[in-house]
């Protein structure tokens, strides 16, 4: 049975409540905690200028600023602390304050323990944005009420009083929202996992044991919906509480979802025609039956058909951008981990050329360089890592004798150009980084966007 939000009102109203960083998901935060009544002091390394406008409102909602480098040093005296999801929990500032007696949380753990409406928690080192969407559209085309939030969408705790139980709620889920949570969620997927994030985690064994807490706190009823060919979450069925449901690319599952002879079957029964599915590739494959399996009891096959052959995709996932003198450009610019850049890569009939490299996440590139060089003509790098994947290729070539022709730049737009260059009639060019974007974006969308500026302005 879950918590009434009345609750956490009453707990809440009154008390000293830190939130750490003032970003997209706290600004509603800080917003509902002053509405609610708590006594709100805000923590952020920005200064008041940087912050601009957000200061101001703040300001007039006597939330208290904590601001600049050594923020985290203020951060004494508190009933309850919301962190930013990337803050480890072992952080020293974290542990200080909660040895003081403070109750530590987050924005998406609070939600998922007050939520009334059903929710579909997704995980998993690549595929969570698209399946997260094929699910709420899924959701939505059957007439339910859907609200799509964690890592896209917009951040929902501050709406959580308009959520009703008829309601249908998807939230992407990171390792790093994941590690503390300790609610469960009704439907888990996990679409599957592969090294990722190991600049924040201290191994592997802490990302896989981030993601396991998805599945960790159900009870008997809750269902857990894994990739079979995956061999890290297939390994996690003995620990499921309740109900397991697998998909796979590969063989036939008699209770799951699965592809057999170019067909999408849910349980024996066919869905629909790969061929006739609007966005290519196995991994789009596998993110359909993932969400084909999550949603059965909500959906029918007829509406699973409909959405499967319509829907064109997520913004910046082998997104086509434009086509110049028989060249095409796609925008794949959520790539970022080795893994997600080789299903994009095994999306396209012939070789492309490929632009990837951006900030080091610790991850090997010797499965880019050993899986991808038959799909890579031209292999075009740039950032931080750019020298890291250089050396997995020339690896590649001291061990094997595989050559691949790379070229360095220093920025995205070097990139675009040396691409046009090296373009033939019929080539395809795919931004697909293989890393996530701070080295010189702050996120994916704003590196996706800027390669379609320069694409669109060439």
């Amino acid at each position: 049975m879950k918590k009434q939000f009345n609750e956490f009102k009453d707990f809440i109203k009154g008390q000293k409540v830190a939130v750490v960083g003032i970003g997209v998901s706290n600004i509603p935060l800080i917003r509902f905690l002053v509405k609610l009544g708590a006594v709100v002091t805000a923590f952020d390394k920005k200064n008041r200028e940087e912050l601009g406008d957000i200061a101001k409102e703040f300001d007039e909602l006597s939330v208290t600023l904590e601001l600049g480098e050594d923020y985290l040093d203020r951060l004494t005296g508190f009933d309850v602390v919301f962190k930013t999801p990337s803050m480890r929990i072992d952080c020293d500032a974290l542990v200080k304050v909660k040895s003081e007696g403070a109750y530590i949380t987050s924005e998406m753990e609070e939600f998922v323990r007050y939520c009334k409406g059903k929710v579909y928690g997704i995980t998993g080192s690549d595929g969570k944005t698209t399946t997260t969407t094929i699910i709420s559209k899924l959701l939505e085309e059957a007439g339910y009420k859907t609200w799509v939030g964690g890592n896209i969408g917009t951040p929902l705790f501050s709406n959580i009083e308009e959520i009703r139980e008829e309601d249908k709620v998807v939230l992407e889920l990171s390792s790093f929202q994941l590690m503390t949570m300790d609610v469960p969620v009704d439907i888990a997927v996990v679409t599957n996992l592969a090294p990722n994030h190991l600049d924040m985690h201290l191994d592997m064994q802490e990302y896989i044991d981030a993601k396991k807490n998805i599945f960790l706190y159900q009870d008997k009823d809750g269902v857990l919906i894994l990739n079979r060919e995956n061999e890290i979450t297939h390994g996690f069925v003995p620990e499921a509480k309740g109900i397991v449901k697998e998909f796979s690319s590969k063989r036939e599952i008699e209770n799951g979802a699965y592809l057999k002879d170019n067909m999408l079957y849910l349980e024996n029964n066919i869905v629909c025609e790969k061929e006739n599915i609007a966005i290519k590739g196995i991994h789009n494959i596998e993110n359909y039956l993932a969400a084909f399996l999550a949603t059965k009891d909500d959906v029918s096959i007829d509406v699973m058909k409909k959405v499967a052959e319509r829907f064109g995709g997520v913004e910046h996932r082998c997104e086509l951008v434009r086509e110049i003198d028989g060249v095409k450009y796609y925008n794949d610019s959520i790539a970022s981990s080795p893994t997600r850049t080789l299903a994009g890569l095994f999306a396209f009939d012939k070789k492309v050329i490929l632009i990837a490299g951006g900030y080091d996440k610790h991850i090997p590139f010797e499965p880019l360089a050993e899986e991808g060089y038959p799909y890579i003509k031209e292999l075009i790098l740039l950032g931080a890592t750019k020298n890291l994947i250089k050396d997995a290729f020339v690896k590649l070539k001291e061990e094997k004798g595989i050559e691949v022709s790379i070229s360095l730049v220093d920025t995205l737009e070097e990139a675009v150009f040396k691409a046009k260059d090296l373009a033939d009639e019929g080539d395809v060019v795919t931004l697909s980084p293989a890393c996530a974007s701070f080295d010189m974006f702050p996120n994916f969308a704003e590196r996706g966007n800027r390669f379609k500026e320069i694409v669109n302005k060439i």
